[in-house]
């Protein structure tokens, strides 16, 4: 099969990276714009995720036959709608409709949705610029702490926990009245903090069926034991412990079937991944958020684990077959370990030169913000790379990524060394 994948990050790679392994190189592999490491499974093509011309035009000049969505941004602003058009609608297109995208792309939405299926998740109120006054009155009486979300996308940076309603009010204002996070927070939802530990759960979905990939549990602090900024991830391991089988069975019961339920319901195209941002409290699971597509960095340890060919998944979603997909799974734990530019998540330099990513041993390096510069990759962003590894403990795993990762040199390089430190012996 002839497939483009969208996107340019560790993601993508990991994807790309599936396909052709668990594919046996049976697919002829694009990605759009891709890295330095994308080339190494498939051809890079030039093209912006949004830019939807250029990639239609692409798609009927290579006889393209399945389109993989890998960002939110593409899928937000209308990719699969583009493919409705008459000449593209051949194409499989993996990724929801904008109006489905809004599970992500307006946390107002996802929430009111949620409420209507009856999806445990935290108590919520929603205020826009009109509603100030009654958010700062309703602010004052909140419980403490106070979760503050920007309705939109905000790249990963737009929610505030605040532990005092002096602060609640500030960062309330500076979102809704200064736009803090620009558009995004043009609506502002006001959230009651869920005290309890974080995990993610993946599906891929054709809005009726669904098949559960491994989960994951990431790490989006900057500092170690999770201190410091938020960041898009710092790490990420698979499998949960904690995530039991009766637990497994609670998030499937009372959130993925009432979530798909409520797609078909709706008559909500979606054809696609569904990753479902997981808190449990007192052994019960409440959805924190829901994404459009798979997460950065968990998608580093999801598809390693998947022993599954990613895009025979997808062709039976496209082709309503899911009910006879039987996903494998390595029995083994992942975990990666994302290496960034110093001064992440905050302003950091780029064209260091990179060395090492050949020494890494049996690791698998995605790479994330690179780019080649006259023969040479170098650093091209915040989250630069990631070293996976396997083991038989997350312990073990951990130390081989973290091994990896010595191996590996650029300036200024920084990297979290405790990445499922909980989870350790």
């Amino acid at each position: 099969m002839k497939i483009l994948i969208l996107g340019g990050g560790g993601r993508e790679h990991a994807l790309a990276w599936n396909i052709k392994e668990r594919g046996q190189g049976k697919h002829e592999l694009f990605i759009a714009p891709g890295n330095p490491g994308t080339a190494q499974c498939g051809t890079n093509v030039a093209i912006g995720v949004t830019d939807f011309n250029a990639i239609g035009k692409f798609c009927l000049d290579h006889n393209i036959e399945m389109v993989i969505a890998g960002p939110e941004e593409p899928l937000v602003k209308g990719a699969w709608d583009h493919f409705q058009k008459e000449e593209l609608k051949h194409i499989h297109f993996i990724g929801p409709s904008q109006f489905g995208a809004q599970l992500e792309g307006s946390k107002a939405f996802a929430k009111a949705f949620m409420q209507r299926h009856h999806i445990p998740t935290a108590a919520y109120r929603e205020f826009s610029v009109e509603q100030f006054e009654d958010g700062v009155n309703y602010l004052k009486d909140h419980s403490l702490p106070i979760v503050l979300k920007a309705d939109g996308l905000a790249a990963g940076k737009g929610v505030v926990i605040c532990d005092n309603h002096t602060d609640a009010i500030i960062e309330f204002e500076a979102m809704l009245m200064q736009s803090k996070f620009g558009d995004a927070s043009k609506t502002v939802v006001v959230e009651q903090f869920l005290d309890g530990i974080e995990m993610s759960v993946f599906i891929l979905t054709d809005g009726k069926e669904y098949v559960l990939l491994p989960e994951a549990k990431d790490y989006k602090r900057i500092g170690e034991k999770d201190t410091g900024l938020n960041t898009g991830g710092m790490g990420a391991v698979s499998p949960v412990p904690f995530a039991s089988d009766d637990f497994m069975q609670k998030v499937t019961d009372k959130i993925i079937k009432p979530t798909v339920d409520g797609l078909s319901k709706e008559s909500i195209h979606y054809t696609g991944f569904i990753f479902i941002g997981l808190i449990k409290v007192h052994n019960e699971p409440y959805v924190i958020e829901y994404n459009c597509r798979m997460g950065d960095p968990e998608t580093e340890v999801v598809m390693p684990r998947l022993k599954n060919d990613l895009a025979d998944i997808c062709l039976a979603a496209a082709q309503n077959k899911l009910s006879g997909v039987e996903i494998e799974t390595d029995g083994r734990c992942a975990v990666t370990v994302v290496a960034v530019s110093g001064g992440y998540p905050g302003s950091f330099e780029k064209g260091y030169k990179i060395g090492g990513i050949e020494e890494a041993g049996d690791a698998l390096i995605f790479q994330a913000g690179t780019k080649e510069k006259d023969g040479q990759i170098v650093t091209n962003g915040g989250r630069v790379l990631c070293a996976t590894s396997f083991a038989d403990s997350i312990t073990a795993a951990a130390a081989k990524s973290r091994e990896a990762l010595s191996k590996i040199k650029f300036d200024d390089m920084y990297y979290r060394k405790d990445i499922g430190y909980e989870f350790q012996a």
